[in-house]
């Protein structure tokens, strides 16, 4: 157990999220209030830090895998899982995007709060650096994500991702459509030092992937 917790709540759900994990700030909560999961849908909660959008995920869903590449963030959401009474939907896995799941996992939904914002790599030098770091451009995780997702997803399924326009939005849009995903943009908050924060949906068109 790490030697500090903090406690976030949001809604009826409280979530303890341990030193060395991302803890939930704006983008989490605006990503929480817009959180698009009907009943019994299979979900993916991508980078899930403490597991805040997963857990409220699974009060809904019929399953959710909660990725990280952080050991730590995946103990977490397990713990805030059991404390929200939602571990028995839920399933736990360590891995860098998705190296660590089968080609065949299929999903109704795949979430992602992405590391997007700019940095070099010298700059990074701890877990909680890779949860919000994107690289130079803020695009590193992002370009990775993009061309892997669809492959992931179900005839009618959907990507919910969250950037910042310090990442470059419309660059996001056009690789989705490039890889055969309709992205909109689906809700923004405009914060501090000239920085969007923005929450984009991305749906399978009708072309072959």
């Amino acid at each position: 157990m790490p030697l500090q917790t903090k406690k976030v709540n949001f809604g009826n759900c409280i979530f303890n999220v341990w030193e060395n994990v991302y803890e939930p700030a704006e983008d989490s909560f605006l990503f929480a209030e817009n959180l698009d999961v009907k009943e019994g849908e299979r979900v993916l909660d991508m980078g899930a830090g403490c597991g805040i959008l997963g857990i409220l995920a699974a009060k809904k869903a019929g399953e959710v895998v909660a990725v990280d590449v952080d050991s730590h963030a995946v103990r977490c959401t397990k713990e805030n899982a059991e404390l929200n009474n939602v571990c028995s939907n839920m399933a736990f896995v360590q891995g860098d995007l998705f190296t660590s799941l089968g080609e065949r996992a299929k999903f109704d939904v795949i979430l992602f709060n992405a590391p997007y914002l700019p940095a070099e790599e010298s700059e990074v030098d701890s877990w909680i650096g890779r949860a919000w770091t994107g690289g130079a451009t803020g695009r590193e995780i992002i370009d990775r994500f993009i061309p892997e997702a669809p492959k992931h997803l179900k005839r009618r399924g959907r990507v919910l991702l969250m950037q910042s326009t310090l990442a470059n939005v419309d660059e996001t849009l056009r690789k989705f459509e490039d890889c055969h995903l309709n992205a909109s943009i689906v809700t923004e908050r405009a914060l501090i030092f000239f920085e969007t924060i923005t929450l984009l949906k991305a749906k399978l068109s009708n072309h072959k992937i």
